[in-house]
C-alpha cells in the first residue's frame, strides 16, 4: 500500500473527485492527512490512537490528523478508537471490518458501504457519516452514539437505549433480518446478562458493557458469525 502526505487544499480536491459532499468534508480538520492508496488491506487491528502500531507508519512516520484511504478498505480484525483525539479515518470506497469500536473522539466518514460482524459506538463526541449501508450482525449504540448519517439502511439487529428514537435520526432505513431470533443467536453466550447486573453492564440492553470492552481489545469476537 503506497502512502503519502496530503495537504488540505489537496484532499478537497480529491473528496470532490471522488463525489464525497462538501457537508460531509467540511466538518473534518483542516489540516495534513495520510493518503493511501487503495483498495488497502490491513491484518489484525487498527488502532486509530497508535500510528506507530498502523501498516502506514512505515511510509508515513509521523503521524497525521487522519488517513484518507482512496478505495476500498478491508480490515480482518477491529478497527478501534478509544482516545480522545484520534485520527480520522476517511473511505473513498467500502469499509469491511471483523469489528468496530468507536469510543474516543471519532471521525469515520465512508462513501461507500460498512459491513461488519458487530459495530460498538461508546461515546458522544464523535462524527460518523456513512453515505451508503451499515450492515452488521449486532450494532449497539451507547451514551448517546447515533452515526449521525447513514445514506442508506442500518440492516442487522440494532441495541439501542430506549430514549434514542432510531427511526428520528438521519438513517435512510432500518431492517432486521431476523426479528423473531433470540440475542443469544447472534452474541457470544458470555456477553449476555443472565443474573444481577454489575455496574458496568449495559443493563437496558441486557449486554455485558466491561466484558464486551474486553472482547474487542483483545481480538475476539463478539458475534457467533465471528466466531467462524
Amino acid at each position: 500500500m503506497r502512502c503519502e502526505y496530503l495537504q488540505w487544499d489537496d484532499a478537497v480536491a480529491l473528496f470532490e473527485r471522488r463525489g464525497l459532499p462538501k457537508s460531509t468534508y467540511e466538518n473534518l480538520h483542516e489540516e495534513e492527512y495520510i493518503l493511501v492508496s487503495g483498495p488497502a488491506t490491513v491484518t489484525g487491528e487498527l488502532p486509530l490512537d497508535e500510528h506507530e502500531r498502523t501498516p502506514w507508519a512505515k511510509g508515513a512516520p509521523d503521524a497525521a490528523t487522519g488517513y484518507i484511504i482512496d478505495g476500498d478498505l478491508t480490515v480482518d480484525g477491529a478497527i478501534v478508537d478509544i482516545d480522545a483525539g484520534d485520527a480520522a479515518l476517511i473511505v473513498l470506497g467500502n469499509l469491511r471490518a471483523r469489528d468496530i469500536y468507536l469510543a474516543g473522539d471519532t471521525k469515520l466518514i465512508v462513501l461507500g458501504d460498512v459491513t461488519a460482524d458487530s459495530v460498538l459506538g461508546d461515546m458522544t463526541d464523535k462524527l460518523v457519516m456513512i453515505h451508503g449501508d451499515l450492515r452488521a450482525t449486532v450494532s449497539i449504540f451507547r451514551n448517546e452514539f447515533c452515526p449521525d448519517l447513514i445514506g442508506g439502511t442500518l440492516y442487522g439487529r440494532t441495541l439501542a437505549p430506549a430514549y434514542l428514537d432510531l427511526a428520528a435520526e438521519d438513517i435512510g432505513g432500518l431492517v432486521d433480518p431476523t426479528p423473531d431470533a433470540p440475542l443469544a443467536d447472534l452474541l457470544v453466550p458470555e456477553l449476555l446478562v443472565t443474573g444481577t447486573p454489575e455496574p458496568d453492564d449495559f443493563a437496558d440492553i441486557g449486554v455485558r458493557g466491561a466484558l464486551l470492552r474486553e472482547r474487542i481489545l483483545a481480538g475476539l469476537p463478539l458475534t457467533r458469525s465471528g466466531e467462524h
